[in-house]
């Protein structure tokens, strides 16, 4: 996906910058994290409060195979698929990533 594609996809929560990061790519809105790219895939950013949504809206869970074979569960979900042809629904979608990215900060 290039960057025109990126800001398209995201235009409905505002500006974003795309940065470069492990092989894919991270979206960042307002100086936070809210998605990444990774392998042609788009993911946004939930959490605890969010991260339901996602799953009841059939999204999957980014996660990979640490050491010892056992799955980490990564803060990133796929994109529900209504939401791909639809730029309000998509709007919804990046806006929770951007609260939960909001959450996340004070976090630090």
């Amino acid at each position: 996906m290039d960057s025109i594609d990126i800001e398209e996809m995201f235009s409905g929560l505002g500006p974003v910058a795309i940065r470069r990061m492990f092989g894919g790519k991270g979206v960042y809105h307002r100086g936070l994290i809210i998605a990444v790219e990774v392998r042609g895939e788009m993911l946004l950013k939930a959490d605890a409060v969010s991260a339901p949504e996602f799953e009841a809206a059939g999204a999957r869970r980014w996660a990979y195979q640490g050491k010892a074979g056992r799955p980490v569960n990564m803060p990133y979900w796929t994109i529900p698929d209504a939401a791909l042809d639809d730029p309000d629904a998509m709007a919804h979608w990046a806006q929770l990533a951007y609260q939960a990215a909001l959450r996340g900060a004070g976090d630090l």
